[in-house]
Formats: structure tokens, C-alpha cells, sequence
């Protein structure tokens, strides 16, 4: 019986004179074609706002998210958990991402890795019923993700998978299956293109609302970054001051008394409150500056101008 090609394996007729273009021409086909990428994640949002509200309510109880992916998909999940870090403050081991055939197959391909069911269930191992797993494969098939799948559905966690297929293998192991309806693409097979971006911009926005959700945010300021340079530390300046409207001045000086805690300042100057009560507010509120500010003024001032 012969099987069906996933969407990704067809041919794109739109780029079959692809190398009878000149530059220009290919650079205009490939940004064309980027503009199915954004498309396709604009129509699974609703599911994705679903798995969003189903981290976060995991993750104020202390579960953590794992990504699960093989080669690009892997790669962009490794970037995705990573870059948390330092944007969010977020501590590590919140969010993982694992990458079929471990740390080498960020910067080269590692032959069979993907192919290694028992690899993505020995990775899924540690999971709890606190966590959430989210397997990324653009056919939907990838041995080693659904691996990963299988172990975390397993052990309770709530699983989601993303691909490029709609009739993806591997969907019996999610309980949200979000597909990204990308096609084919401008080199046949070629998935770091077209569902690589769409996957990039999914995590993009998972990531970021679920930080939000959590707190890691005031208004659309970044206040839980840490200042570990220079270039930093005037971001927390400039941030205070669009938080409260102090001046430079003030908001250094409040920031010196907060030992660097951007989110404590905030609540300082916006709650009216001392270091020390504003630290125990923002403890009790897992860090979220407008839980803190309610809970000072019995509602949550705006951000000044």
C-alpha cells in the first residue's frame, strides 16, 4: 500500500522553475511563500490560546513545559526555551527543550536520530502529571517525538502536538493536535522554510503569552529582566521610568535601594509601600507586579506615561 506523502513532501507548483529565476525572483517566491507561515498560525490560534491557559495553570503549580523535536523543530524549540531566560527571568528547568540526538545536533545533522522512538521516550522519562509536552514535527510522524509523546502521556502530562499534517501519525498521542495547514514548500521537503517559520511563530507566541499569563509582565514592559551588563541595567532605568514616570534621577536611586529588583521598584513607586513589604507582596504573588499592586491598593494602577 502506498503512503501518503504529508503536505511538506508535495511539490509546490508555484516554484517549479525555481532555478530559472534570478536572485530577486527566488528572494520574492520565498517571502511570498513566508506569508502562508503567518496565515497558518493565525488559524489554529484558537487551540493555541487553549494550550496556553492549559500550561499556565500547570505551571503556577510548579509543572514545567518541554518541547520535543528533531532536527529544525528541535533546534527552534532548544531557542525558544532558551531565550526565556534572560528576557523572562525564568529559572531553568521551567521550560526544556530536547533536541533528537542531544546537544550535537544543534549545530550538525546526527544521522537516525529522529528515527529513535526509545530516545524520545528515555527524554520524556522524568515528566509528572504537572507538566505539559509539545512534540514539534512538520510530517507528524517523527519517531522520536512521538516517543517523547507516548512516555509523557504516560505519566500524565498533557500532550500537544504540532505539525504540518493534517492527517499526522503521531495524533493519537496529543490531546491538542495543532495543525499548521503551511503546504508545500518552495524546495520540496525543505521544512526549515515555510513550516520551520510557522512553528518558530507558534512558540513565539506560546511562550510569550504563557510568561504573561504568569506574571512575568507589566503592562507590554519586560520587567523581569535581570541587569547582568551595562546595556541592561539602563534597560531597568528606562523601564522604571516608563513604569512609574520618575525621572532618571529618582529612578536610579530607587533602584539602589532595591538592590537592582526592577519589579520591586515598580511596586515601590506605584504602591505607595516600602522595599521590604513590597518584596513580601511579590513573593506571595509568584512575582506578578499587578497581582502585588492589587493586593497593595486594592486594584492595579495603570503603567504612567
Amino acid at each position: 500500500m502506498t503512503r501518503t506523502l504529508p503536505p511538506t513532501e508535495s511539490r509546490n507548483p508555484r516554484s517549479e522553475g525555481l532555478d530559472d529565476l534570478s536572485t530577486a525572483e527566488v528572494l520574492r517566491l520565498l517571502n511570498a511563500e513566508d506569508r502562508h507561515a503567518v496565515d497558518a498560525v493565525g488559524q489554529v490560534l484558537p487551540d493555541l490560546a487553549h494550550v496556553v491557559d492549559v500550561a499556565a495553570e500547570r505551571f503556577r503549580r510548579g509543572g514545567t513545559v518541554h518541547y520535543f523535536g528533531a532536527g529544525t523543530s528541535g533546534r527552534l524549540g532548544v531557542l525558544d526555551a532558551s531565550e526565556l531566560l534572560p528576557t523572562f527571568n525564568l529559572e531553568p528547568g521551567r521550560v526544556e527543550g530536547h533536541v533528537a540526538g542531544g546537544e550535537a545536533a544543534l549545530v550538525q545533522a546526527v544521522e537516525n536520530a529522529e528515527d529513535s522512538e526509545a530516545d524520545g521516550r528515555r527524554e520524556a522519562a522524568g515528566l509528572t502529571a504537572d507538566d505539559l509536552a509539545i512534540g514539534l514535527a512538520a510530517s507528524g510522524s517523527t519517531p522520536y517525538v512521538g516517543g517523547a509523546l507516548a512516555a509523557a502521556r504516560s505519566a500524565g502530562a498533557y500532550t500537544v502536538l504540532v505539525s504540518s499534517n493534517p492527517e499526522a501519525p503521531l495524533e493519537g498521542l496529543a490531546d491538542t493536535n495543532i495543525v499548521l495547514p503551511t503546504g508545500p514548500e518552495v524546495i520540496t521537503g525543505s521544512t526549515r522554510l515555510k513550516a520551520g517559520t510557522a512553528q518558530k511563530l507558534v512558540l513565539n507566541g506560546f511562550s510569550t503569552a504563557l510568561m504573561i499569563a504568569v506574571g512575568r509582565t507589566w503592562k507590554n514592559l519586560m520587567v523581569s529582566v535581570v541587569a547582568t551588563n551595562a546595556k541592561l541595567r539602563e534597560r531597568t532605568v528606562r523601564i522604571l521610568r516608563e513604569a512609574t514616570g520618575l525621572d532618571d534621577t529618582a529612578a536610579r536611586e530607587l533602584l539602589d535601594r532595591t538592590d537592582g529588583e526592577l519589579k520591586t521598584a515598580i511596586v515601590v513607586a506605584l504602591g505607595g509601600i516600602g522595599v521590604d513589604r513590597s518584596r513580601e507582596l511579590l513573593g506571595t504573588w509568584s512575582g506578578s507586579v499587578r497581582d502585588a499592586l492589587t493586593a497593595a491598593y486594592g486594584r492595579a494602577p495603570e503603567a504612567r506615561s
